[in-house]
């Protein structure tokens, strides 16, 4: 098992990026959905302090758990390899923000020999506490991320809608975002901070894929609180209550999208493309 944190400060208040965090989710989740691949949302219910989430927590929020159907992201050399079943991922979540844990797993195909784990907490501070999983992991590897620096980003996934040094938000009054945005007077400073867990036992190859992931996630945790950012102008003015009739609006519209048009999002090819 390969463990490390990762720290994104936001330009936000803790309590509005709950909304922003909601809306970003769903909207991600149709652009990766079509042609019989992406997100498939299974089940959505409250869940309460009686179900064991984290340990020496006690917890109630929103459990949800989903199906990525991811074919045509992998290699075209593993798509080869390997059958139907090691494409199917499944996703349980329990929000229970400012906490919340995800865990992925691949039980079609790898079952116990895959488990992703992310516990996350958000906090109104600017990085700095040095545990806020409390975690047992003492040694683990700290990622500080910046939403303004886009070195973990390729150069076509750059425009001018979802960089923060071109955007502004009218509604937030913030923006285009400085390098040193996070010092400017008036702005609110949050940390989205992320324990990532990758355990991969299989075939000797554990270590090199464990690695694999972690080599991602800079770049998946940077585009997305970047999205968060830049479009906050379309979720800023909205309720907790009508992101959430948002969410169920998008549930639905995902089944209808799996079944037709073509597949969308991050394809092999984008993931290769170099900088």
């Amino acid at each position: 098992m390969l463990v490390k944190e990762y720290r994104i400060l936001m330009p936000f208040e803790v309590d509005d990026f709950q909304r922003g965090h909601l809306y970003n989710t769903a909207e991600a989740s149709k652009a990766e959905t079509g042609g019989g691949e992406g997100v498939e949302v299974v089940v959505q219910r409250e869940f309460g302090t009686d179900e064991a989430v984290c340990p020496g927590r006690e917890l109630e929020g929103i459990y949800t758990h989903k199906i990525y159907r991811v074919r045509s992201k992998v290699p075209w050399l593993v798509q080869k390899m390997l059958p139907e079943a090691a494409f199917e991922l499944h996703e349980e979540s329990w929000n229970a923000y400012p906490y919340f844990k995800t865990v992925i797993t691949n039980p079609g195909y790898m079952k116990k020999s895959f488990r992703l784990e992310i516990e996350s907490m958000h906090l109104q501070d600017a990085g700095d506490t040095n545990n806020a999983l409390n975690t047992k992991h003492k040694k683990r590897e700290v990622i500080e991320l910046n939403i303004y620096d886009d070195q973990h980003l390729k150069a076509s996934e750059i425009n001018e809608k979802n960089d923060p040094r071109q955007v502004r938000s009218e509604k937030m009054e913030i923006g285009p975002l400085e390098e040193d945005w996070m010092d400017a007077e008036g702005v609110s400073v949050m940390c989205a901070y992320k324990l990532v867990s990758v355990t991969f036992n299989w075939r000797g190859l554990g270590g090199r894929i464990e690695r694999l992931f972690h080599k991602h996630y800079p770049s998946i945790f940077t585009k997305f609180h970047r999205d968060v950012y830049c479009k906050a102008d379309e979720w800023w003015d909205k309720s907790l209550e009508s992101i959430r009739e948002h969410e169920e609006k998008t549930k639905q519209d995902l089944k209808k999208m799996l079944k037709t048009g073509e597949k969308r999002g991050t394809r092999t090819s984008d993931r290769e493309e170099k900088k």
